[in-house]
């Protein structure tokens, strides 16, 4: 009693971590993506983390996450993900255990005028465990480099789903998201075989 199978209509939470470097576009992901009004824990960026938070390319950001973001998105099946976004700043790092307590997988952000900004999160996800995607945020459209070249020079195993997104698109999102789940739900098969 009580129990999934007894209980069809019941929904199912799932959880999904959005990460990468400062600045890479993870809190306008989860905004993109989340039906309801993402919590966002933005500070605005002092003076007094101007050497450490500043972004050269980027010099409208204005703000930054201080500890996550969180949404939410509803699908068919009664299947509900959870989004947390972490924060990218390395001295936030230690953040990213916690949030990704529980989660069956993760996405990873990239922004390809900053590759060293993301190598953190895929050697995290990589050292945990947790199946994860990176999506390459093409701003604006730009795609300066193929999926393989980023692949190479990540240092991304074969296995590791990419793909480009553009993270101001709720439909990009979707699609990422969608494969994400896919990717950890065919991860989660090898690992039922493989026992």
């Amino acid at each position: 009693m009580g129990s999934e199978a007894s209980n069809p209509g019941r929904p199912t939470p799932v959880k999904i971590v959005i990460a990468g470097g400062f600045g890479v576009g993870k809190t306008t992901f989860v905004g993109a993506i989340s039906e309801i009004e993402p919590l966002t824990s933005e500070a605005i960026i002092t003076q007094a983390s101007a050497g450490v938070d500043h972004l050269p390319e980027l010099n409208t950001k204005t703000t930054t996450t201080v500890a996550m973001d969180f949404g939410r998105i509803s699908l068919k099946n009664h299947l509900i993900l959870y989004l947390f976004g972490t924060p990218g700043q390395d001295r936030f790092h230690f953040m990213w255990h916690e949030l990704s307590k529980g989660a069956i997988g993760a996405v990873v952000l990239v922004d390809t005028r900053r590759l060293e900004a993301c190598f953190a999160a895929v050697d995290f996800f990589e050292r945990i465990g947790t199946p994860f995607l990176v999506a390459v945020n093409t701003f604006d459209g730009e795609r300066p480099y193929s999926l393989d070249q980023v692949r190479e020079a990540l240092a991304v195993p074969a296995g590791v789903p990419m793909a480009y997104c553009d993270a101001r698109r709720r439909v990009d999102a979707q699609a990422i998201l969608a494969k994400l789940v896919e990717h950890a739900l065919a991860t989660a098969l090898e690992s039922v075989h493989a026992t």
